[in-house]
């Protein structure tokens, strides 16, 4: 038999025979109502348990974690708010269940049910997954987490006391209000959770509002590894900032008070707090899992002896809320209804097509109060001498912080957060002055934690902030890189475009700086970032195309809801001559806060589109740059040379790009990441599909880089440019 029909006829027998494990008595604030409430929660997601075996069984159901053995998770959800946030565990269906009872939300079990069918009915995914999750019930959709919702619920968390002091447009989260997280003992011990962990440690030590409740689910094993005896007790009961509380998870009544406890710590001192809650796993990890493969058959037969279901029966009827007989009927009705409108589920319609799939990956527009930038009264008391400054060219770095300085200005809602983007003003001097301009509530100054810096940016765009966090480099990305790829990236593709997390990522990062940083500080990589579906990647060549893609960058993050990745190429920063030292011809004005970039349009320079021309060099970052220090001995050859500015690496401009190389007979690519993994590729096959034209390109080496003389010995050059421009068009280089 499988082990779920197993638990089922053992309660059956046993609560028949009323051979119940023994337990304390009922103890706590616990109503009768409430006692209720839970109970029938725990049943009903008992019941969609087995139903999802068995609809998975017959073809019907796909991919199934299940939840029982944790269904003492309907007490801690009814000791909460429902507009508490909720950021839970794969296995918190009680949960979802208890709060959607709360609310006198619809048919809670019917939405499960076409999430385990997979239909396009499923009111949180459309069929993409199933997930728990309800915009109705404040629960974002977690999929297969492992701790990588923990940093942003501490982001969520710090939102709540931001919001108080600068409300944002679109807030959510109520000013009195906690989030909620929870997780198992084993996901307590990933590197992400510890950074979770360890921030809102740090953050409560400082004395910062951050209303956060964790909750670990401890069942004593991960998968098929067990988590050693009091593990989670040791390591949890004495951290400084973190307010331990422990409740045994299988008695109902006891996990309510506690968790009441917790709550009203965690809401009247705005402090986190860390609830140590006792469960057991029935039936195994996932899907077919057999625990019998990993554990002995006591081992298995111990945990389901102790099955929640059977000890809030005994609660119950020694607290007289209800009977044995009576707790027998509801449980076995339940039962009977999931059956039935399983039946009906399994008929409900399925995503069928591609676009259909992609439809939510992209989120939706959403409507916001138009502004047009501050008033010349603002920026003139806010710049002050700065802004007679803004008539001369200057280089990137200075006209960054000027386009975020009106940025901040016209949006409110903008926050930044970063390690030293603050009091420094970070390590190349971009974000000087704002924090003492805006305050450390809208330029956070971080704790040296990637995750944690991504996370309070995806947090708190979910109570209706613009979050722009920084990474302070490129190659630092890889850190955390799973929290744009596994948690921004795949909000809305997983809740239907019903929550979003927008924000303009700002990276410094690729090549060429002299003599400074190695790999570590000069990555050249973007082969992470161009492949995550829904995120926008831009990187500018200029000041003032800097300053307009940012704004535009913004606008999507603000309007359109979009993950933008923003990466400011580090050896630009500070450039002002493109061909001899004192020409001043890389600086740029600063361009009025009107103007912007459109996404997808690019940079032409030369023969105008459509117009004959020998060579098209399609380019970006500091490729631009090369490419035109190139242009001089490439046009004395004789070459009319358009160079294009991609500006928007993913999704590539295509539509612009094709129509810019119009009327060009060969093109070159100049790409400065590598040649395995670089935009190369892809701009190669974009081009080979479309035009009839000989190509070739000029990447960096497959390499890392190099500090000191070497640094820029793996990356494109001026002279690579040149050879390459004339072997591919068969053109003499002039002589001397």
């Amino acid at each position: 038999m499988d082990r779920a029909d197993i638990v089922h006829e053992n309660f059956l027998a046993r609560v028949t025979a009323r051979d119940f494990p023994a337990g304390a008595a009922p103890t706590g604030p616990l109503g009768a109502e409430g006692a209720r409430a839970i109970f029938g929660a725990a049943c009903l997601s008992r019941a969609l348990d087995r139903t999802s075996r068995n609809m998975q069984r017959v073809g019907q159901g796909f991919y199934t974690i299940g939840s029982s053995g944790h269904e003492g998770m309907a007490a801690v959800a009814q000791a909460l708010r429902p507009d508490d946030m909720a950021f839970l565990h794969y296995r918190d269906a009680a949960f979802q269940i208890a709060r959607a009872g709360q609310v006198g939300y619809g048919d809670i079990g019917w939405d499960m049910l076409l999430s385990f069918a997979a239909s396009s009915d499923d009111p949180i995914s459309g069929g993409r997954h199933k997930v728990l999750g309800s915009r109705a019930l404040n629960i974002p959709p977690q999929t297969s987490t492992i701790a990588s919702h923990l940093p942003k619920a501490v982001g969520a968390a710090y939102a709540i006391g931001a919001a108080r002091r600068n409300p944002p447009e679109h807030r959510v989260l109520a000013d009195d209000g906690l989030v909620f997280c929870s997780f198992g003992d084993a996901s307590a011990n990933h590197s992400t959770a510890q950074g979770a962990f360890n921030t809102a440690q740090w953050t409560a030590y400082q004395g910062a509002p951050l209303p956060l409740l964790f909750a670990c689910e401890d069942n004593g094993i991960g998968i098929s590894t067990k988590t050693p005896r009091g593990w989670i007790a040791a390591s949890f009961q004495d951290r400084p900032g973190l307010r331990y509380f422990a409740c045994n998870g299988l008695d109902i009544f006891e996990t309510f008070g506690v968790a009441q406890q917790a709550a009203q710590f965690v809401r009247s001192q705005r402090k986190p707090a860390f609830l140590h809650m006792q469960t057991v796993r029935l039936y195994g990890h996932a899907g077919a899992d057999v625990p019998t493969t990993y554990l002995t058959r006591a081992e298995v037969e111990a945990d389901e002896a102790q099955d929640p279901l059977l000890h809030a029966v005994r609660l119950m009827d020694q607290a007289g809320v209800m009977t044995a007989a009576e707790a027998m009927e509801l449980y076995t009705q339940t039962c009977a209804d999931v059956a039935q409108m399983s039946q009906r589920a399994v008929t409900r319609p399925r995503l069928e097509s591609a676009s259909q799939v992609m439809a939510s990956l992209v989120p939706p527009t959403r409507s916001c109060a138009r502004r047009n930038g501050p008033d010349a009264d603002a920026r003139a008391a806010h710049f002050g001498p700065e802004l007679a400054q803004m008539d001369a060219p200057q280089p990137m770095s200075r006209i960054v912080n000027w386009a975020l300085n009106d940025l901040m200005l016209t949006h409110s809602e903008i926050v930044m957060m970063g390690e030293d983007v603050g009091r420094k003003g970070g390590v190349y001097g971009v974000t000087q002055r704002l924090q003492a301009r805006f305050g450390h509530d809208r330029v956070i100054d971080t704790l040296l934690d990637e995750q944690s810096i991504l996370g309070l940016a995806i947090g708190m765009a979910q109570n209706g902030f613009v979050p722009m966090p920084e990474i302070q480099f490129l190659a630092y990305l890889h850190n955390a890189e799973d929290q744009i790829r596994g948690e921004a990236a795949t909000l809305s593709f997983f809740s239907n475009g019903q929550f979003t997390n927008p924000m303009v990522l700002r990276i410094a990062g690729l090549g060429y700086q002299k003599g400074f940083g190695g790999h570590f500080h000069n990555d050249n990589s973007l082969a992470v970032l161009r492949d995550i579906p829904g995120v926008i990647l831009a990187c500018p060549s200029s000041g003032a195309e800097a300053a307009m893609m940012l704004r535009e960058s913004v606008r999507m993050a603000r309007e359109e809801q979009r993950v933008v990745v923003f990466v400011e190429p580090i050896a630009l920063y500070p450039m002002r001559d493109l061909h001899q030292p004192g020409d001043g011809g890389w600086m740029t004005h600063y361009p009025s806060p009107d103007q912007r970039i459109a996404f997808g349009t690019v940079g032409v320079t030369g023969p105008a589109e459509g117009q004959a021309c020998d060579l098209a060099i399609v380019t970006f970052g500091n490729g631009v740059f090369l490419s035109h220090q190139s242009l001089p001995a490439l046009q004395s050859a004789g070459l009319k040379v358009r160079l294009i500015d991609l500006r928007w690496l993913a999704p590539l401009p295509e539509a612009a790009l094709i129509a810019a190389l119009a009327g060009a007979r060969h093109v070159l690519i100049v790409d400065e990441c590598r040649r395995s993994g670089g935009v190369a590729e892809g701009l190669m096959a974009l081009v080979a599909e479309n035009c009839a034209v000989p190509q070739a390109r000029v990447t960096a080496l497959d390499s890392f880089i190099a500090t000191g003389p070497a640094y820029a010995a793996t990356l494109p050059s001026v002279a690579q440019i040149i050879d390459a421009g004339l072997a591919l068009t068969g053109a003499a280089p002039t002589q001397g």
